[in-house]
């Protein structure tokens, strides 16, 4: 194992023209043989095991997403996102090649009494950055290994803020990167989704930005003070005065109004001034039910109509065709790739359900049946997992208790 990390000098060199070369993005390198291959949306994974002795090694090439000017810091990023190990990593000297400075390190983890090592390698240029991550607990594979990570090179670039441009097989998702702002590093891979209907959403830092043309619709995570007030009204006022109102001056035509049916909507609306540029802008906050707050920005009201095929200003309510259901189903944008470090450590679910029993005959009350159940899965290094599922079921009172 002591040898592993050596290797990564040679990482991201120019690398010879040999048979198998493949193209991933900014990364051009040899495909290994005899391992699995997993391409996923913004990474690719490799991966090779014996499952007679539990030797195993991981190795995740991905995308470029935008990083910091400084290499340094888009490592430490990545390591907290990616990695995810209480021990801090052993750094190596940086290595500059193509104008690309990389950052290396690794640790040793242990889970479930497997001991392993974990290495990350983080290029930067022009502020973005591409990673690659290695798992393993054995240097059989280290020859394999080595081979990929020699195989390895990255697109050359001039400067620091040179314009890196994507390879024709990923034009399309990298051009939305480039049209959306940054996207945040929040502990996971994925941050971006490129839906196959044109919306794009970003994990912000507020909210789940997504964009199709010249419309934007925030997804507003939960803010204290939008949630519960009493009346419909000032909910509706206190939401935008708090998730809306701070990015925009001039507002003229507000309005608030609500449905009065079952997981009834709320609605805010007007058209205001953009502070980030100027420009005139119609807005829309609308929430109904689990959805969260969701501000739809558009260049005027026709576009809103024209897009979400409703017109808050004439609001025919239909319960039985739902003609919120076009706002509504936004929610579901918010959605976004795993990756498989992704996994890692304790998912729990519960369920509860109650039956209150009465005498059919009678009315008398006749006593409450309960089922309750959790379930836990424990994700490890190596793709292992440990799973528990618990069952209390049964008459109160007389009730059983399963485990497996």
């Amino acid at each position: 194992m002591k040898y592993l990390f050596n290797f990564f000098f040679l990482l991201f060199s120019v690398a010879n023209v040999i048979a198998q070369k493949e193209t991933f993005n900014l990364t051009t390198y040899t495909v290994p043989k005899a391992w699995k291959k997993e391409k996923i949306e913004n990474a690719i994974q490799f991966s090779k095991e014996d499952a007679a002795t539990g030797a195993y090694c991981l190795i995740m090439l991905y995308k470029a997403v935008p990083g910091k000017a400084n290499p340094k810091e888009n490592f430490d990023l990545a390591w907290e996102a990616l990695v995810k190990v209480s021990a801090a990593p052993e750094m190596q000297p940086p290595v500059t090649e193509n104008g690309w400075e990389m950052q290396s390190g690794h640790s040793t983890f242990e889970a479930d009494g497997n001991k392993g090592v974990v290495l990350l390698v983080t290029a930067s240029a022009g502020e973005k950055m591409v990673n690659l991550m290695i798992l393993t607990n054995t240097d059989v594979y280290e020859k394999e290994m080595t081979a990929f990570i020699e195989s390895i090179s990255l697109k050359k670039v001039s400067g620091n803020t040179a314009l890196l441009q994507p390879s024709e097989s990923d034009t399309k998702t990298e051009t939305t990167h480039q049209q959306s702002s940054s996207a945040i590093v929040d502990g996971y891979a994925f941050n971006i989704t490129n839906f196959d209907d044109g919306w794009n959403a970003v994990v912000k830092e507020d909210w789940v930005e997504v964009t199709k043309g010249d419309i934007k619709v925030l997804l507003h995570y939960p803010k204290e003070g939008t949630i519960f007030p009493a009346d419909p009204e000032p909910l509706t006022n206190a939401a935008w005065n708090i998730l809306v109102a701070p990015r925009y001056s001039n507002l003229n035509e507000y309005r608030t109004t609500y449905i009065s049916s079952y997981n009834r909507p709320y609605l805010g609306f007007g058209s205001a001034t953009n502070n980030e540029d100027g420009k005139g802008v119609f807005i829309v906050l609308f929430r109904q039910g689990e959805s969260g707050w969701i501000e739809f920005i558009c260049p005027n009201k026709n576009a809103f109509i024209q897009n979400f095929e409703f017109d808050p200003y004439t609001i025919k309510w239909d319960s039985e065709t739902d003609l919120m259901n076009p706002l509504s189903a936004m929610k579901f944008r918010n959605k976004f790739a795993i990756a498989t470090a992704d996994f890692n450590g304790k998912w729990t679910s519960d369920f509860t359900g109650v039956q209150q029993l009465y005498q059919v005959y009678t009315g008398n009350y006749a006593g409450m049946n309960i089922h309750q159940s959790n379930q836990m899965f424990q994700f490890g290094a190596g793709n292992t997992y440990k799973w528990k599922l618990m069952v209390v079921s049964g008459m109160v009172g007389n009730t059983k208790y399963q485990q497996v």
